[in-house]
């Protein structure tokens, strides 16, 4: 009966976890890279890193509402390891994050999220924000108009088509 249960859960909607992956990975490409780039690596390590954690959780499983990718907050936390102590510390920082993760979740310290306010969260992520903004200014200089143009297009969809 187990075993019946598994197969139709790995199985059971072949169509739509392929489509759901092929989404993903096609938007977790640039991700990626941006992020790689925030933290001060070299963008195939972003990919490398991206495609492993897909692996990892597409075996392990996961949840709904869970991230499974890179996130702006950890690349914004690696610039500073990186360029204090190199590359070669990034993999010692990620593997003990999530061996804390993982310790953190068996104690279910997830339930002391319930305590932290509404506008601390709301603060947390618009400071994030600006400062995933403020690493890619310099992106933004001497570059041709071309990307002055696209800039000033995705932020008028954004602006204009919430």
């Amino acid at each position: 009966m187990l075993l019946l249960s598994k197969k139709e859960d790995w199985l059971g909607n072949i169509r739509a976890d392929i489509l759901a992956g092929l989404v993903v990975a096609l938007a977790l490409i640039p991700e990626a890279i941006a992020f790689s780039i925030i933290a001060g690596v070299d963008p195939k390590i972003g990919l490398y890193a991206s495609f492993c954690i897909a692996v990892v959780i597409a075996i392990v499983g996961g949840r709904p509402g869970m991230i499974s990718a890179a996130t702006g907050a950890m690349a914004l936390l690696m610039v500073t390891l990186v360029k204090e102590h190199g590359l070669q510390y990034l993999l010692a920082a990620t593997l003990l994050c999530g061996v804390l993760q993982i310790i953190a979740g068996y104690l279910k310290l997830g339930q002391l999220m319930s305590f932290v306010s509404r506008s601390v969260v709301t603060g947390f992520v618009n400071a994030l924000a600006i400062l995933i903004f403020m690493a890619q200014l310099p992106e933004l200089t001497n570059v041709t108009w071309h990307v002055y143009a696209m800039t000033a297009a995705g932020l008028g969809i954004i602006y204009l088509f919430p």
